[in-house]
Parts: C-alpha cells; structure tokens; sequence
C-alpha cells in the first residue's frame, strides 16, 4: 500500500495552464510542507508560451484566493484589468446599432420568477439583459464592479478578469514556488521513461536527470505530449461544427495614458469571424478569429485595421504587425489516461469566444485536486469519472459556443450562412432549441451540480440574439407580468444607485495599484 501512496506530482509545462494547475494542487495538498503533495513544473527553456488567453470567468477569483494570492498583487503584476461581461456587436443581423449584453451577474430574481415571456411583450422597448440586469448600463459608461473600500474579492457587481497572460504565468510561478514550495525545473525533456505496467515511471530531461513522479499532468500544449505523442490518445476535430482555425493577434495602444479601459470584452463580428478587443491598463489586445475556409489572411488583415483605425489613426494602425495563431478546434478523445491527464491545450482547444479555455483548466485542476487518488489503486477509478465529466464539459460549451453562431440572421457572406446549416448543429444543441422553442431554459435542462454555465448565461445568448420562446396556451405564477415588473423596477434603482456611486475601471484600477484594496 505505501509503495501505491501517491506523493508526487510532475507537471510538464508552464504558462497560465501549468501554473494553475500546480497552485491549485499545492495549495490544497500543502506542498510547501513536509508532509504534503511534491508538485514539480518542468518548463522548457526554449518554448514560450502562446500567451492570448486574457479573459476569464468569475470563477477565477475563487481559484486565485484559495491559491492565497493577493487581489492587489494581482492587478499589480498583471496588468489586470476588471470584466464584467462581453458586449456582442454585429451577430444578429450586422447592422451598426446590433449589440447585446452577456453580463456576469445574473437576471434580476432569476431563482424565484420567469422572466422571459413577459419581457417579450416589450421587447421593442428593451434589451432582455438590460430589462433584467443592471450590470450592461455599467459597461457602456466603462464603470468598474466595486469601490476601493470593497474587500478583495468581494463584488458590488459580479466580474472577472483580464489580463497580461505572460505576466499571468510569470506572477503564479514566483507565487508557487515562494509561497507553495512547488519546484520549478527548467529544462529539456528528452524521453519519457515507462514503467511494466504502461505507466509514466519518469520524464528523463537533459540536464536535471530523470524526473520521478506518480501522476503527471500534461500542460504541454497543443503538441500534448504526453496525453498525444506518449500514449497515441487522438484529436477529435470540432472543425465541422466550429469552423475558426486561426487568428490574427495584435497589441493596440490608447491614444493616451488616461483612456478608459472597458469593463467588458467587445465581440464584433465581421465577414468571416469576428474580432476580440480587450483593455488593459496599458494596452488593447485585439484579435481576428476567423475560418480559413471562408476568409483569406489578407482580407483578414484589412477588416482588422479598419476596426483598429478609428481608434488610434490609419498611419498608427498601419504600422501594427499582426501575429497570426493557427489552430485545430477539437479536443482528445480522452483526457486522463492510466496515469497522465492533460489540462489547457493539450487537452484542447476550441476558440477564444466566452473565454472558456481558461475555466477548463481551473475545472479541471479543481477536480484533479478534490479527487486526487490517494493510492494508484483507485487511479482508474478517478480517471474513468474526470473522462465523464470533461467529456461532457466540452459537450456543453461547444453546444454554448455554437449556439452565437447558429441563431444569427446575417446572409451577407458564406460564413454566417454556412453557419446556420443544420449538419453544423450538434443533435443535443438542436433538440435543445426546439425544446425552447415551448419553454424557458433553466436548471433542468443541465443535469450536473456543477455546470459550467448557469441556464442564465445560455437565456441572455439566446433572447440577444432574437430568439423567441412562444407563450403557452396556459398561464403560469411565475410568469406574471406584475412580478416581472417589479424585478424591472429594482433593476432601475440598483443601475441609478451603482451608476452614481461606482468609479471607472480606470480610476479604480489606478487606486488599487496605488493603495492596494483590503484583504479579508
């Protein structure tokens, strides 16, 4: 039984993936003492991270406080930025004034009223997300979620993060290897060394010699090495369904030093995919996620420059070199195998829209964690039930990720028409839309305790983009109109007083730099 103890853990590959996943485990296992988890990071000298993946889901700010690390250290070394949500332009029928919201915080009484079919009597007169939630009115005058007296992680305004994905991984490998006890090896990794039974026994590197371990997880990105090159697991494409495989990325400066900084992602769709922009403290990051089946790179080039030229001048924007990030969309067909599972890229990647490449690698390290195998005895057990879950993780957000795609009404280009067409549509995602076609998504359509997306965030994608959920020919409590107004009507004073009292993103990320926020 003691030579089965698992004690050692061996994390090939850094960057925000890596280090997550090691902060989360050693945290929890208390690496940084003797009795504890050894968790080790081999990083390669030469291979730098991809270093795009700047948003986040609220759920981060969980992760990084179980991690111990500081809020204001954070925005300090990170040059993180306050999100509250993404702001879609352009995806439901192109025209400049087509925008909605898929804010953080969730609808207004969301657990106790459906709100739905009685806003659809006026939805003329409003957005869904703004009849429900306050939180959208905060983006467009660039607010921020909280005062400097809010304690760290606390909220007025439910929100995540963006941020510098180099300094990311740069800050969380000096916080876990000072503050966690993992050990950091950087080095090349010249063979894998299996034991009799086909299990990792050891990663031999050029310089440190063989790295013993009893579980290793594979952050090696797309080239997954271990989980792909070691043990043959295949790549299953998503490139029929999802048909981005490439992007154009490029760092935008402000016009100023004192320009807002937007609270929320911006999503703009263009011809043939759509471009992100996200704001820094110091900079943008902007990027165009396209298919190249429907776009080349040159025109590709040209539309996201023109999206830049406004913003900074055409010669500016003329002089900006655009790096381009080629990709499979898909994921393997297994994730943890005997004693390797794979976590961040190379266990897949779909595209950058909602930002869910992040959150896989902060669900994944969580359930590494909480069922980390005491012995290798029960470690097929633990695999066999991580398979089920991610495979029906990735399930879940390749159908939210296509279903921004499939409700769209743009003709104007092949893309946007290709995208409709029901082979593209994944079975679950169209037996779903039929079925709320009758009735309101909710709870019981995502069977899991711990979905990756409230039934929310699948209503605000939904009735955003135009969608219509028919009244029934009965009546129900919880749809009453009475009750939806009242909701509206809290909506209203929550947006007056937070409108009136909140300072920028700017203003507030300024301070916390300055004086630092509260520490709970």
């Amino acid at each position: 039984m003691q030579n089965n103890s698992i004690k050692n853990i061996v994390i090939l590959g850094g960057g925000s993936s890596g280090w997550l996943t090691a902060g989360v485990i050693a945290a929890e296992h208390k690496s940084y003492q003797p009795e504890g988890i050894q968790v080790t990071v081999i990083e390669s000298p030469d291979v730098a991270p991809i270093g795009v993946g700047e948003g986040t889901w609220p759920s981060m700010r969980i992760t990084l406080s179980k991690m111990g690390v500081s809020e204001t250290d954070f925005f300090r070394e990170c040059d993180a930025s306050f999100k509250q949500g993404i702001k879609f332009a352009k995806w439901v029928n192109g025209k400049d004034d087509d925008f909605y919201y898929h804010p953080l915080v969730l609808p207004q009484g969301f657990n106790e009223a459906d709100l739905v079919l009685p806003w659809q009597s006026i939805r003329d007169e409003v957005s869904f997300a703004d009849a429900i939630c306050f939180q959208g009115h905060l983006c467009e005058r660039g607010l921020a979620p909280k005062q400097i007296t809010t304690p760290e992680y606390a909220s007025v305004a439910n929100y995540s993060y963006h941020f510098n994905s180099l300094k990311f991984g740069q800050f969380l490998a000096k916080h876990c290897g000072e503050r966690l006890g993992v050990k950091h090896v950087i080095d090349h990794v010249l063979e894998v060394k299996s034991a009799d039974n086909g299990d990792i026994a050891a990663l031999s590197t050029k310089q440190s010699g063989d790295i013993e371990g009893d579980l290793f997880i594979d952050c090696s990105g797309s080239a997954a090495l271990l989980l792909g090159k070691h043990y043959q697991i295949p790549f299953i494409s998503k490139k029929h369904i999802l048909f981005n495989d490439a992007a154009l990325a490029v760092q935008v400066p402000y016009p100023s030093e004192d320009s807002p900084i937007a609270s929320h992602t911006v999503a703009t769709a263009q011809s043939g995919g759509w471009i992100w922009d996200i704001g820094l403290p110091t900079r943008r990051g902007v990027g165009y996620v396209y298919s190249s089946a429907h776009i080349d790179e040159e025109t590709v080039a040209d539309e996201l420059r023109r999206y830049i030229e406004p913003s900074i001048g055409r010669e500016k924007a003329a002089s900006l070199s655009f790096r381009k990030i080629p990709y499979d969309p898909g994921h393997r067909a297994t994730f943890w195998h005997r004693n390797c599972v794979a976590v961040g890229m190379a266990a897949g990647f779909l595209e950058p829209l909602e930002a869910t490449a992040l959150v896989l690698v902060e669900a994944s390290a969580a359930m590494i964690s909480n069922d980390l195998p005491a012995t290798k005895d029960v470690m097929q057990i633990v695999a066999k039930r991580f398979n089920q879950r991610f495979s029906y993780y990735w399930d879940t957000i390749i159908d939210f990720v296509k279903l921004q795609y499939v409700l769209t009404k743009r003709t104007d280009t092949q893309y946007w028409i290709d995208n409709v067409k029901p082979e593209s549509v994944p079975v679950r995602l169209q037996e779903l839309l039929e079925l709320w076609r009758h009735q309101v998504p909710n709870k019981y359509d995502f069977p899991l305790a711990e979905e990756m997306l409230p039934a929310a965030s699948w209503q605000y994608i939904l009735y955003g983009m135009g969608f219509v959920t028919e009244n029934r020919s009965t009546q129900k409590r919880s749809s009453d109109f009475a009750i939806f107004q009242r909701y509206r009507r809290e909506v209203k004073a929550l947006t007056e007083r937070y409108t009136a009292h909140l300072p920028t993103n700017r203003d507030l990320i300024n301070k916390i730099c300055q004086v630092g926020l509260r520490r709970l």
